[in-house]
């Protein structure tokens, strides 16, 4: 059977795209290969890669991507919400703030609003509705882009099933939430189709005075239809068509607590933060369609537009506030207790529009060279998105413990501009088997990027402020080798270019962020028990910050690009995982996974707001976690999850001997718990807990104030699959 592998820029609109086969193949039906595919091919891949499937998700029916990934080496998060609406992840020390620093992707599309323009992830893919997760590091990332330094995240969502089926799943628990996820889908030979739909709402735990709680309400539709040619076709084709819509209304803030409010309640809000809310929606069309014109040659071409509208109502000017009420002022804190008036509290509409287009095509050649195969790849990708900023700001007065409206300030500047980005990037990947047990894998990628902002000093939209534009290109080399010692144990290794580009708010000149990245190590796989050892190493020419409100840059801008200047970064990650099998049919699985990061800036920049010696902000030194449990191979089973994180530093300069605690986050231990019954092959039910030793530490810091991860939260679930 002839094999086709997609490219990152055709990988299917959904999980289960069918990759194009010949005739006389038409019984077997391909699942897509996607980033990563599936575990066996991790084995042959050039760089460090992990797959959480769906049977893994399963496990613990988390709807957190936090969570999730805890599990996975190379990456890092910064809590935020506790429910993962808007993650911060990063890979290998890249930056972590909103996940702008990875190719974050859902089915092989770029998920983030604006992803050249501003790759910040205000939007996230709901994370209950996926199948499966997929992160690649090292010179594979090459193909994926525009962000190469760290690695590509790939979310898989439902796949289209080969049979008609349907699940409904329903979850409520503490802290009012309640969840509901269904999908029924079907098949043909010829046609398929799905709809599913992930509905979540929860009081939230954290409590605003004289307010309420801090509730969250998400809904998220999708369809897939599929077509496809029958058995007596000359070229086999399919197209496939995802529509994806979602809603999210939920109260959160950027407003955390002064360190003595934390230490007494972690989980209060002040009411100066009772109006902060989230308000957003998000649809996706994604078009696909492939052709197999040989055994050896296919097509593949994909069109796909996301939009993304989003008011964040939220304070603006709280956390001037906080940082007195620290510093030991008793008056800013009788404002933060509601218990002095305060007058001019802004609060602003963080009102934005995201549009993101494009069309990529790829091909994939499987030819021979004398002796030598090659799973070539070419692929090129045309892009633009923008993000258009209204940006109103609302005064309130606090008087008795109450908010009252003063004024409405119509935006101008910066909270009234149109930033946009164009571009064309373009790979080649070769997959060459060079002897039985040695693979070389070579792979280059070009980036072309402009970038726009303007910026409007009236409402209208007549009178034209401050005008930006930036143009970057780069060519991005990589290669990486896998040898197959004995079947077991393999060696790999490899070094590629590290690119990620300025947002849409850099002024001319300003250069992408650039490395140079290696890594090597070790793989074993008896079928059973498997582990892998990676060393990686990153040498920055250039570090970049995107600069947002969230994580504000070193100067003190919340938009635009800072340049942290050149840094090192050295790291181990390891991982080990079997499931024993025990008497009476038991089963007893066990996974672990440890990081180890040291990263420092190695040259002072040039304006010296950044020395030689500063940390990377919000990057710890050591992650672990460890997943077990016992599975009684008929009804029952329980798993545990323990995952650690050291403290991190919140800004770059916390190590230069002058720092407080305040510029640093506290290390976590977190345990969470599953127990799964199954009273029929159809109905099973569940019993999850969050954070089970309810052990609640400050994990951010930014934008203002402390916050706390998930308390203890018990969920009782049931699934009925038909």
């Amino acid at each position: 059977m002839n094999r086709f592998v997609l490219s990152p820029l055709a990988i299917a609109l959904t999980a289960s795209f069918a990759a194009p086969v010949m005739a006389e193949e038409t019984e077997t039906r391909l699942e897509t290969i996607a980033v990563i595919g599936d575990a066996e091919t991790i084995r042959e891949l050039p760089g460090s890669a992990h797959l959480v499937d769906a049977e893994e998700l399963a496990k613990f029916e988390f709807a957190d991507i936090n969570r999730i990934v805890r599990s996975v080496p190379g990456v890092y998060l910064r809590e935020e919400d506790g429910y993962g609406l808007r993650p911060n992840l990063g890979i290998r020390g890249s930056g972590s703030g909103r996940s702008s620093k990875i190719s974050l992707m859902e089915d092989g599309v770029l998920a983030a609003p604006a992803p050249y323009a501003a790759p910040e992830a205000y939007y996230f893919p709901t994370t209950g509705r996926l199948s499966g997760i997929e992160v690649l590091k090292g010179p594979g990332t090459l193909k994926y882009g525009p962000f190469t330094v760290g690695g590509a995240v790939n979310l898989l969502s439902t796949p289209i099933p080969e049979a008609t089926t349907g699940v409904v799943k329903v979850e409520a628990g503490q802290n009012g939430e309640n969840r509901l996820h269904t999908y029924y889908g079907s098949s043909t030979e010829t046609t398929g189709w799905l709809v599913e739909t992930h509905q979540q709402y929860a009081d939230g735990f954290r409590e605003i005075d004289r307010a309420g709680s801090a509730d969250i309400q998400k809904e998220d539709y999708l369809v897939k239809g599929r077509l496809k040619s029958d058995a007596s076709a000359t070229y086999q084709q399919q197209l496939d068509v995802k529509l994806q819509y979602s809603e999210e209304l939920s109260g959160m803030s950027y407003v955390g607590l002064t360190d003595a409010d934390f230490a007494e309640d972690p989980n209060r809000r002040y009411g100066l933060t009772a109006l902060d809310e989230m308000q957003n929606r998000h649809s996706t069309v994604q078009l696909n369609h492939s052709i197999a014109l040989s055994d050896s040659f296919s097509l593949h071409t994909q069109a796909y537009y996301n939009k993304f509208k989003r008011d964040w109502f939220k304070s603006n000017n709280a956390g001037d506030l906080l940082d007195a009420a620290n510093a030991g002022d008793s008056l800013a804190q009788a404002v933060l207790d509601g218990e002095m008036d305060f007058a001019g509290l802004e609060v602003k509409h963080n009102n934005r529009t995201y549009d993101s287009r494009g069309i990529q095509v790829s091909a994939d050649w499987q030819l021979n060279t004398g002796a030598i195969a090659h799973d070539l790849e070419v692929g090129v990708r045309r892009h633009f998105d923008e993000v258009d900023r209204f940006q109103p700001v609302e005064i309130f007065n606090q008087v008795d413990g109450a908010l009252a409206f003063v004024e409405k300030e119509l935006p101008t500047g910066g909270n009234n501009r149109v930033e946009e980005a164009d571009a064309t990037s373009l790979f080649i990947y070769d997959n060459i088997a060079l002897a039985e047990k040695l693979t070389l894998t070579t792979v280059l990628r070009y980036e072309d990027i402009s970038t726009e902002q303007q910026r409007y000093d009236d409402v209208a939209r007549n009178e034209e402020g401050s005008y930006r534009s930036n143009q970057v290109d780069e060519w991005l080399p990589g290669v990486g080798l896998v040898y197959d010692i004995d079947g077991q144990w393999s060696v790999l290794g490899g070094v590629h270019r590290g690119f990620a580009p300025p947002g849409a708010g850099s002024k001319e000149g300003v250069g992408p962020e650039l490395s140079t990245n290696y890594e090597g190590g070790l793989r074993f796989d008896n079928g059973s028990l498997n582990a892998e050892f990676i060393g990686f190493y990153s040498d920055y020419e250039n570090t970049v910050q995107n600069c947002s409100v969230a994580v504000p840059c070193p100067d003190g801008a919340d938009s635009g690009t800072f340049g942290l200047g050149e840094a090192e970064i050295t790291g181990l990650e390891a991982s080990l995982g079997n499931d024993w099998a025990l008497a009476n049919g038991w089963i007893l699985p066990l996974r672990a996974t440890y990081t180890y990061t040291d990263a420092e800036t190695t040259a002072d920049s040039d304006d010296g707001s950044i020395l030689a010696g500063d940390n990377l902000a919000y990057l710890p030194e050591n992650v672990f976690a460890l997943t077990t449990g016992i599975d009684s191979g008929a009804a029952w089973r329980v798993n545990l999850t323990a995952a650690f994180q050291d403290e991190m530093c919140v800004n770059t300069g916390c190590n230069r001997g002058a720092s407080d605690q305040y510029d640093y986050t506290d290390s976590l231990w977190v345990l969470d718990a599953a127990a799964h019954y199954d009273f029929s092959q159809a109905l099973s039910g569940y019993l999850k807990i969050d954070n089970l030793l309810d052990e609640q530490v400050i994990i951010s810091r930014s934008p203002d104030g402390a916050r706390a991860n998930k308390p203890r939260t018990a969920i009782l679930g049931v699934k009925y699959a038909f």
